[in-house]
């Protein structure tokens, strides 16, 4: 009887050791495949920053030197040089941002929301509170900010029109941007 539980025991310890091995295998199959991700993001961060330099400087100032603005392939493709804007509002400028936008009749871009959270089964308060909101002793949750989108067209269009914008405050940016389209 002992022989048979030996052999078992030896059959169970076989075993075994082949799972281990297969994990073993499995675990240096996903340390490889996470390396593998972790180079391919770090190199098409890189291709994105050299794609940027060229869409962004390289060409728009090769075609700026030559007078041009746009260009038509052979192939029936063309590159254009656009002008892009962006802004930002920090933290930091925030107030001054919207004091600006206020003083010059803009402060509509400005969304704020007033938001409360109850918690379950809290309906009838939540029905309660819209209805005499503070007077319930309940204290709103208050967030203003401008969507990017809105700000960045708000951008566009004032200094397309040379009206006002002040840069710093808004983190102002004004670049050129090459458009390849291509023949379909």
């Amino acid at each position: 009887m002992s022989n048979i539980d030996f052999e078992k025991d030896q059959t169970d310890v076989l075993s075994q050791t082949k799972d281990i091995n297969r994990l073993a295998t499995k675990v240096k199959d996903l340390q490889g495949l996470e390396n593998e991700i972790t180079a391919l993001e770090e190199r098409l961060k890189n291709t994105k920053r050299d794609l940027a330099v060229i869409s962004e400087d390289v060409i728009p100032t090769m075609m700026a030197e030559m007078g041009l603005t746009q260009l038509k392939l052979m192939d029936g493709s063309s590159v254009d040089v656009k002008t892009f804007y962006g802004a930002s509002i920090s933290i930091k400028n925030r107030e001054a941002a919207y004091k600006w936008l206020r003083e010059n009749d803009l402060g509509d871009i400005i969304k704020n929301d007033v938001t409360v959270s109850f918690g379950m089964n809290e309906d009838n308060k939540a029905v309660d509170y819209a209805n005499l909101a503070q007077s319930q002793g309940f204290q709103p949750t208050q967030k203003m900010k401008v969507e990017p989108m809105t700000l960045k067209v708000l951008v566009r269009e004032r200094i397309e029109k040379d009206l006002e914008m002040p840069r710093d405050i808004f983190n102002v940016f004004v670049g050129n941007r090459t458009k390849l389209t291509r023949k379909q």
